[in-house]
This record gives C-alpha cells, sequence and structure tokens, in this order.
C-alpha cells in the first residue's frame, strides 16, 4: 500500500510560532494586579468578548478594565465579583494564577509505571512516564514509552480525544492513521488527530520502542 505522508514544507517552517520557548516571566508578572489581570483578559477572550463588550455588560469603562487587565490598577471585590458574574466564573478564579504551587515530575530511567490501556495487545507493553492532573494549562498529557515485542499483535484502531505525537526511538513500524500507512523509523515523527483509528499495522523490525505522547483538554 503507498505511503501517504504530509511533510512540513518551506512556508510551514515560516510560520510564527504562537509562544517562545526561551521566554521567562517577568517579575510584574509575580504581582497579584498583574496575575488578576491576565485571567480577566483570559477569561474575556475566551467568551469572544471584545473589552467594548465587557464593559456594556460591567458598567466599568473600557480604560478601566484596559488598566485592569494590563495589571495597572488594584481593581476592588466589588469590581471583581462584577467582572467574575459578567463572565460566569467563580471570583476566585482571578487568583488562581498567582504563586500558585506547579509541578515536576522526574520519572528515572527504567522507573516508568507498566500500565494496561484499553485495547492493548499481548506483546505492548506501556510504561507511563510522568503525569500531573488538573493544571493552569488546562491541557492533560499522557507520555508513554511503548515496547512492542517480537509476540506483539497489531492492532491498528485504537481510537480517542485529544492529538497525539509518535517518535520513533528502535525499529521500524508501518502506522495506520485513518485511511492513510506511514513507515516510522527512528528518528521518524507523527503528529495527528487521535479521534481517527489509528496503531501499528505493520511490525517491520522488531522489536520496537517509540514515545506516544497524548495531549487532551482537562475538561475533555
Amino acid at each position: 500500500m503507498p505511503e501517504a505522508t504530509k511533510q512540513l514544507d518551506s512556508k510551514d517552517s515560516k510560520t510564527p510560532l504562537m509562544q517562545d520557548p526561551h521566554r521567562i516571566r517577568d517579575e510584574r508578572e509575580k504581582v497579584l494586579e498583574v496575575a488578576i489581570g491576565r485571567e480577566v483578559r483570559a477569561f474575556r477572550r475566551q467568551k469572544g468578548m471584545t473589552v467594548a463588550e465587557l464593559a456594556v455588560l460591567t458598567g466599568l469603562s473600557i480604560g478601566m478594565l484596559s488598566k485592569i487587565e494590563n495589571g495597572n490598577t488594584s481593581p476592588s471585590l466589588t469590581t471583581l465579583q462584577t467582572l467574575a458574574h459578567a463572565l460566569s466564573v467563580p471570583l476566585t478564579s482571578f487568583f488562581r494564577g498567582f504563586e500558585e504551587h506547579r509541578e515536576a515530575v522526574h520519572t528515572k530511567a527504567g522507573e516508568g509505571v507498566e500500565i494496561e490501556r484499553a485495547g492493548t495487545r499481548a506483546g505492548h507493553q506501556y510504561n507511563l512516564l510522568g503525569h500531573i492532573g488538573a493544571n493552569a494549562s488546562g491541557v492533560m498529557v499522557e507520555p508513554y514509552l511503548i515496547t512492542l515485542s517480537t509476540e506483539s499483535d497489531i492492532f491498528p484502531t485504537f481510537q480517542h480525544g485529544g492529538i497525539e505525537t509518535i517518535y520513533m526511538l528502535e525499529g521500524e513500524l508501518l502506522y495506520r492513521h485513518s485511511d492513510n500507512l506511514y513507515h516510522l523509523r527512528p528518528g521518524d515523527t507523527l503528529f495527528f488527530d487521535a479521534d481517527a483509528p489509528h496503531g501499528p499495522e505493520g511490525l517491520e523490525r522488531l522489536p520496537a520502542r517509540y514515545l506516544s505522547i497524548i495531549a487532551y483538554p482537562q475538561n475533555g
């Protein structure tokens, strides 16, 4: 079966990224007013509102809302209650980014938790490399190290929500995603919508090992 492949071209490579991976949070963002303003702006954008529309709902001026969102003023509790009501969020949600505990999980070599995933077949070993529960990003991530032995069954019909990234470490696979088949070798990456049926269909060279990183919304 011919391999259907979409590759990044020069146009894709020039697309600007939305975040700077080397950015260090400014000291001002540790200030309560700035933390509150960042959350107000985020909730407003989630609702698809303009500053002018939020001003109409709250009775606050556009100038005052701009000062709040930019962390240039300290809003009263009454003002925050008004904003919380207009944005349909708890008052406490405006404080969630201020001195919030941030987690990190260190998993040493060979210490990933071996688990059974729904649909796991004989010879498929899944090691969960770390897990962080509810967090400020709104995204859940499950990183797995998957090993397919010489006894592995093929199983090309996994299907779940979210986005998945596969990075081949060892061996070779024919990996199906929807109607397409990809020949994965060490160093190859496959990035896809995990809601479509997917999984290893051909075991070309074993043992095979790859990283599988699944990301999905916390409320998904």
